[in-house]
């Protein structure tokens, strides 16, 4: 089954949600767990235990894991599949992006089968050029796995080059979306688009046909409330809001991490509905 449909599916057993895995060190720290290897190794524990059995995607922050250096990707490769293992679509939030060999090597990584990294989804930058990306489309389109390419984050640092207009008329922003389109059109759902969820976003959605994934739920400041009004004229079938640091404060109680994500799940569906 390609990954639009087995996005689809996942999204109808378990509601809109993308909850994050975020293992920073205040975390760690608010956890009662070492800054270490071993500490990571609980927390990631207690998320496959509390989350990954109720949240449709799961997202782990790749950064956290890799300031750890190899044994950090060893847990990370066991949170994958734990995640997996537990039924959540895994989003492995790398933002790889590069050109040729380079970008195909990204690719292989985490959507190749052979990998341990191997995941159903990662987050990549389209600011070598949306074409850069090829390696990775082909990839996924052909492992039924799916791509979230950066289009308008939540950062405030990135509208000075994602609302910069190109020579068609359009935002930058919005080339990277008519992009992932055009890929969707023939492979429905392949690729989907970060949106932040946090502010106005000034772009056409309606044809995108994949998911937009909407950092900024919760910790950031943005509200269940607000996504109707900030992703008018979007399908909102599509729509998959992302909640870390609300979540995860909950822990290191697995059942309360479970409760969180089904806490902020039906807000969401609620707001929605």
């Amino acid at each position: 089954m390609s990954f639009g449909p087995r996005y689809a599916d996942a999204v109808a057993a378990r509601g809109r949600l993308c909850a994050g895995i975020d293992p920073h060190a205040a975390l760690l720290t608010e956890w009662g767990l070492p800054v270490s290897v071993d500490g990571l190794r609980s927390f990631a524990q207690a998320c496959i235990e509390g989350i990954a059995p109720v949240a449709a995607v799961v997202k782990p922050q790749v950064a956290f894991f890799e300031q750890f250096g190899s044994a950090g990707f060893a847990v990370l490769e066991e949170t994958i599949a734990g995640c997996r293992e537990a039924g959540a679509i895994v989003l492995s939030d790398a933002k790889r992006g590069d050109i040729g060999s380079t970008m195909a090597a990204y690719t292989t990584a985490w959507l190749d089968d052979a990998s341990p990294l191997c995941s159903d989804a990662v987050t990549v930058s389209p600011y070598l050029g949306f074409g850069s990306l090829a390696p990775a489309v082909t990839a996924a389109r052909d492992a039924d796995r799916g791509l979230f390419v950066l289009a308008r984050t939540s950062n405030p640092e990135g509208g000075g080059l994602q609302q910069s207009t190109v020579e068609t008329g359009g935002t930058v922003a919005q080339s990277i979306v008519d992009a992932a389109a055009e890929v969707n059109a023939a492979s429905p759902g392949t690729i989907g688009v970060v949106v932040g969820a946090t502010r106005e976003h000034g772009l056409d959605l309606a044809s995108l046909g994949g998911a937009i994934l909407s950092p900024g739920l919760g910790a950031q400041g943005a509200t269940a409330a607000d996504l109707a009004r900030i992703f008018e004229g979007a399908d909102l079938s599509w729509l998959l809001p992302a909640a870390s640091r609300s979540i995860l404060r909950s822990g290191p109680d697995s059942a309360a991490l479970r409760a969180a994500v089904e806490a902020t799940r039906d807000e969401i569906e609620n707001a929605l509905s």
